[in-house]
């Protein structure tokens, strides 16, 4: 029998009124808020990256293929639409590459072989045209991008507020048009509605008429603000090209977590020299730089609320060391050894602390619930691109989350357990 655990056991359940009752009680709901609020951090900021990285990526996709100098300029260089590349590019399901061998932030000297995640989901052309819509009562200036039948709807759908996506015929260039919900407000137009779009083109104006035939709403301001879709010909032929030039191709992953490795392997093995492509991350690096300043605030959360666990902890354990001066008195006198005795305290916090993870967790994951679902916490959509706090509860963090709690804690109660060494039997027995 372990002895130590045994009389844990009969302290932790023995049901006796104490002083000690009211201290433990305060480190389990302490234990029990900190591990909540742990769960509900990771959960919640997973949640925030993730829908935040959705957005953006869904709106742009992963990667970009354009000309050399597009990246001097944001004005758009025609390519070639008919490449090797396109459109098999989305047939690529898998690479295996060879990379560093890396241990805690140092290269080994050896490689290893490295999967990807996942393959290449879709490719689509793309072009851009930037103008100004006029109506009878404003102004607003616009960047038209073209896409073709080859775009891939469900990556917008989710957004479409009103209206149906673009007609696309194979007859003439379609004058629909999808606008944003921001810009619609400020035109004062709506679905069904018609207005001028007018554009430079050297020293001529170009003006075209275009029919709103839906309304999305990214959340994005950014990106609501300025773009619009339309029919990649209407671009086409304001910028003079013929039907196999384009701006570029917008490349999906699978998983985010290839965009480095697919970017390096289009660009090495895919791409002929006068083709570049870029990551939405390099195009966009405030937005990422921003989602990534995120994991900084939940290690500082995650570590003030451990802290407030283990102090707490700390506190009831040397309360409880006190109370039972006389048994410890007792306990060495038949012999038993200062590590023996320290062990029962420990098992004792154990027992403590695991009661305040289970009320912990419960709070935790049942907030996290209740969010995704009512959405109860809500937020201001131009300051953070959504309207509710999204959650994303993954076991894996909740499973660290519980054991790191349980383990820190633990290791930090080593030291005031050592206070029992110092604690003389004979005194001890007649202490009161």
């Amino acid at each position: 029998m372990n002895l130590p655990f045994f009389i844990a056991q009969r302290i932790a359940f023995s049901g006796k009124r104490s002083f000690s009752r009211f201290i433990i009680r305060i480190a389990v709901v302490a234990v029990a808020l900190s591990v909540a609020v742990m769960i509900a951090t990771s959960a919640l900021i997973a949640g925030f990256k993730t829908e935040i990285s959705r957005k953006i990526f869904e709106f742009w996709g992963h990667i970009h293929i354009s000309d050399t100098a597009y990246s001097l300029s944001f004005e758009p260089q025609p390519i070639d639409k008919n490449q090797a590349f396109y459109p098999s590019l989305d047939t690529v399901r898998g690479t295996s590459t060879l990379e560093p061998l890396v241990l805690w932030g140092f290269e080994t000297g050896y490689e290893r072989l490295q999967k990807s995640h996942g393959g290449i989901r879709h490719i689509q052309v793309f072009t851009h045209k930037p103008g100004i819509i006029r109506t009878k009562t404003a102004m607003e200036g616009i960047l038209l991008k073209g896409v073709g039948e080859d775009f891939d709807w469900s990556h917008l759908q989710p957004y479409l507020l009103e209206g149906r996506p673009l007609a696309l015929t194979d007859t003439a260039p379609s004058k629909d048009i999808l606008i944003s919900r921001q810009t619609a407000d400020r035109l004062q137009v709506g679905v069904g509605d018609k207005f001028i779009v007018y554009f430079v083109k050297g020293n001529d104006q170009l003006r075209r008429l275009f029919q709103v035939c839906g309304i999305y709403k990214t959340g994005l301001e950014e990106y609501d603000r300025k773009f619009a879709i339309c029919d990649i010909r209407q671009v086409q032929n304001l910028l003079g090209w013929d039907e196999n030039q384009v701006a570029g191709f917008e490349v999906w992953l699978d998983d985010i977590r290839d965009l480095d490795r697919y970017n390096d392997y289009i660009y090495d093995e895919v791409l002929p020299p006068d083709l570049l492509c870029v990551t939405i991350r390099d195009k966009f690096p405030a937005i990422f730089e921003w989602l990534q300043l995120q994991d900084y605030n939940e290690v500082v959360i995650l570590a003030l609320m451990l802290a407030v666990a283990i102090v707490n902890m700390i506190t009831a354990l040397l309360v409880l060391v006190l109370e039972r001066t006389t048994m410890i008195g007792v306990l060495k006198a038949l012999g038993e050894t200062n590590m023996r005795v320290r062990e029962i305290f420990l098992y004792y916090a154990a027992v403590i602390t695991l009661r305040g993870m289970f009320w912990g967790n419960l709070l935790g994951i049942g907030f996290c619930v209740l969010q995704d679902k009512f959405h109860l916490v809500r937020l201001n959509e131009a300051d953070y691109y959504l309207s509710y706090a999204p959650v994303q509860l993954n076991w894996l963090p909740v499973l660290l989350v519980n054991v790191n709690t349980l383990f820190i804690t633990l290791v930090f109660l080593l030291l005031p357990s050592f206070v029992i060494s110092k604690i003389s039997p004979v005194r001890a027995i007649r202490f009161e």
